[in-house]
């Protein structure tokens, strides 16, 4: 008998077969056991809305049906949220999913985008895999570096430039001025990809005002981080027309799952529980900041729902407070490049999450010295 097997594409075959990120329940079935704390995803544990929750229990007895593939309501419920016109807005499968169909669209083989060394790798796996080429830029003073990505995309004829801000993963952010002026520089024919992911928990005067028409931007956000729906996947972007539009054209009509759907626009119109839900985030990024600080550690101020704690040597000093704070039952991350890997990054969880995350601390730190 003759026989068959897939054909991977020269790319397709080209490239490793990667996590971005491995996930706390692949370390939990590796280890036998469950994280007493899980402070490493920048999973917003407070969780979402009652309301939303009530609104896809709801939508679950209609899951026989498929989501609206246009996003009607949502995309109309964020329109009037933002005081901007529906044609504006593309709602996908989380940030994470908006970015693939982006990268599709714009990238090809050899083309070149441009990112901060050690930024979001999610980003970094779609252009490797529609074979795009990534010239990276170091941060500066632990923040991206906005006059640095401009003057590598002008030198490099890139595509496109990618931007976290607030970051992730430090958590440092810049004010609207200075986007504003990164916007001005963008050379002609590249489009800047701002990640707001993090935008809500950012002080006022850190995000510009919106410009949806602007063909130099487009921005996306997401209600995985403040409204606590990291597992429904529901992200949106915000650009110009011409470019929202062209999603159209390769997106997965069907992707979003009308539970999630639902929940989203709950989640939104629950102005009360983000309030709460932002309070609760000040409140614990305080108090590891504290836990830090009573063990001689310093942290980065931060514009997000996680701290990056600065374990003030190097980074294989902060890899050994990481694995043992994991021994320990305590999920966390760290960054991945120098020099920012001499921190390890935890989420601001609840008041319980954090007392383990304080017991283990301790521990930790006398281990990996």
């Amino acid at each position: 008998m003759t026989k068959t097997y897939a054909r991977l594409t020269p790319l397709a075959d080209s490239l490793p077969a990667t996590v971005p990120f491995v996930g706390p329940e692949t370390q939990e079935r590796a280890r036998g056991r469950t994280f007493a704390a899980r402070l490493g995803a920048n999973e917003n544990t407070f969780g979402p809305s009652p309301k939303a929750i009530a609104a896809m229990a709801q939508a679950a007895q209609d899951v026989w049906m498929y989501g609206d593939p246009e996003n009607f309501d949502l995309r109309t419920a964020l329109a009037g949220h933002h005081r901007i016109d529906p044609d504006n807005i593309m709602v996908g499968e989380g940030i994470d999913g908006l970015l693939g169909y982006l990268v599709r669209l714009t990238v090809g083989p050899g083309d070149v985008v441009v990112t901060s060394h050690g930024a979001y790798p999610t980003f970094n796996y779609h252009v490797a895999g529609f074979g795009g080429r990534i010239e990276a830029v170091p941060y500066r003073d632990d923040h991206e570096d906005p006059e640095a990505l401009i003057a590598k995309a002008a030198e490099t004829g890139a595509k496109l430039i990618y931007l976290a801000n607030p970051d992730n993963p430090m958590g440092t952010w810049h004010d609207a001025a200075t986007i504003l002026r990164m916007i001005d520089g963008v050379p002609e024919g590249c489009l800047l990809v701002l990640d707001e992911a993090y935008v809500e928990f950012a002080p006022v005067g850190t995000a510009p005002d919106l410009a949806p028409d602007d063909p130099r931007v487009i921005r996306l956000r997401t209600f995985s981080k403040a409204y606590g729906m990291a597992g429904a996947r529901v992200g949106y972007a915000i650009g110009a027309r011409d470019l929202i539009n062209a999603f159209h054209k390769i997106r997965n009509h069907f992707g979003m799952c009308r539970i999630s759907q639902a929940g989203a626009l709950a989640a939104l119109q629950d102005r009360d529980h983000l309030r709460t839900t932002l309070v609760n985030v000040a409140t614990a990024r305080n108090r590891i900041g504290e836990i830090a600080r009573e063990h001689g550690l310093a942290t980065l101020p931060s514009a997000t729902n996680f701290v990056a704690v600065d374990c003030g040597r190097d980074s294989a000093f902060a890899r050994a407070v990481l694995e043992a704070l994991i021994q320990q039952d305590v999920f966390v991350r760290m960054p991945f490049a120098e020099p920012q890997n001499r921190c390890i990054r935890v989420s601001a969880g609840r008041p319980e999450e954090l007392d383990v995350f304080a017991l283990a601390l301790p521990g930790a730190l006398a281990k990996a010295r």
